[in-house]
């Protein structure tokens, strides 16, 4: 009998952690790529001085690991890409990369999340992308226009907000995207009502609204409390009670020197007949699991679909609304800490964190002390000893001096 004439299978690329993590899941009808970036098969940067081989890796990265998932780069619908920019690579420059190597009319909705730092050495870019299978076959709505940021040297025509059947994404935006602009000393506070006007405008373009969101996903400049109240208290205003899951971060956020925020929806609205119509969610939110300090209207668990979305969680006191935190500045007990509240809000759907799908941590690291290594261990732990796809994002603050970590993630229904 002859041998087959097989061609040699490349090796899937790895995140430098020594331990096993899944490169792609799926939850229902999404599919989840977390932070991929331009590694090999040993978790080397294969192009560690150059955005665009980084950009061009890391993407050949996701189309790999979507294809686990019976899904190609022509299934996304939104790549969120966390990237240390410079002077020479701005966001619009990161963006026009991005759109060279994607599938397009439309392309999906891209969302850049200008960082400082990155877990690994040598890397620029991660990025994290939502796919479904074969949403180009069905009926989608889609808005374009040019990036148009202030100071930027060139204007990409992006995709604003995308609807795919059911799923809708925006891209996270500041009030210098899309024209909305930045005039004079403009607040924070005013800055996050453009956003949130912008955002909701977009959503109406495709027969939804603010109130379908199933996440929010905000960024923002600030190191206390006083900074981050009026501006979550502007986001809210926007919402009605069951408000969405939601996490907001304090961030580098790159581009106008007064740009404070920046904010981002994912939203699910079905058709029936010829109305749009709100889908009904199932909601969870133990005694124990804490509440904000600010009257805020978001969940923190949601499922709807055979999806359980998670709301950012942070190791705050249990029982309460205080916004005190236990563990304060301690990363390790404080990432415990903050998985056994995610346990605690997947357990009245029956689910564990063995069922994610998908998990983003941002956690601090500071210079002279990086656990990243024994971070990403304990959450293998909490996750029965296999990551799901996973997206670690340092920041070098969170919200004060206590903190030190926020996760959130989805899971299976």
């Amino acid at each position: 009998m002859g041998e087959k004439n097989m061609e040699p299978q490349e090796n899937i690329w790895h995140l430098p952690v020594g331990c096993t993590h899944e490169v792609a899941a799926s939850a229902a009808l999404l599919s989840f790529v977390g932070g991929a970036g331009d590694f090999d098969h040993k978790g080397r940067v294969r192009c560690p001085k150059g955005y665009g081989g980084q950009i061009k890796g890391a993407i050949k990265n996701v189309g790999s690991a979507l294809t686990q998932e019976n899904c190609s780069l022509s299934d996304i619908i939104r790549v969120k890409a966390f990237v240390q920019l410079s002077d020479e690579v701005g966001e619009a420059e990161v963006t026009e990369m991005l759109l060279e190597v994607l599938p397009d009319s439309p392309a999906p909705v891209i969302s850049i999340v200008p960082v400082e730092i990155q877990p690994f050495p040598d890397q620029k870019v991660q990025i994290q992308v939502i796919a479904m299978r074969g949403w180009r076959e069905q009926e989608c709505q889609f808005v374009e226009s040019a990036l148009d940021l202030a100071g930027a040297r060139k204007n990409p025509t992006v995709t604003r907000v995308l609807r795919a059947g059911e799923v809708i994404a925006t891209s996270n935006r500041t009030a210098d995207h899309f024209s909305v602009g930045i005039k004079g000393e403009m607040s924070g506070e005013d800055q996050s009502h453009a956003i949130m006007t912008s955002l909701n405008s977009d959503l109406e373009s495709v027969g939804a609204t603010l109130q379908d969101a199933i996440k929010m996903e905000g960024y923002y400049r600030g190191t206390t409390r006083e900074q981050w109240t009026p501006l979550a208290k502007a986001r809210a205003s926007y919402f009605s009670e069951p408000g969405p899951p939601a996490t907001v971060i304090p961030c580098h956020l790159g581009g106008h020197d007064q740009t404070v925020t920046r904010v981002g929806v994912l939203a699910m609205r079905e058709r029936r007949n010829s109305y749009n119509k709100y889908i009904p969610r199932e909601d969870a939110w133990p005694e124990r699991v804490w509440d904000w300090p600010a009257e805020l209207p978001y969940r923190q668990a949601q499922k709807l679909r055979d999806m359980i979305w998670l709301g950012g969680q942070v190791p705050a006191q249990p029982f309460s609304n205080t916004g005190k935190r236990v563990h304060p500045g301690q990363l390790l007990p404080q990432a415990r800490f903050t998985m056994s509240y995610i346990s605690d809000l997947l357990r009245p759907f029956g689910k564990v964190p063995a069922d994610l799908k998908l998990l983003v941590c941002y956690y601090r690291r500071l210079p002279d002390h990086d656990e990243t290594e024994a971070l990403v261990h304990l959450l293998a732990d909490y996750c029965g000893g296999v990551l799901p796809p996973l997206s670690l994002i340092p920041v070098d603050h969170m919200q004060d001096k206590d903190s030190t970590i926020e996760i959130w993630g989805v899971a299976q229904g």
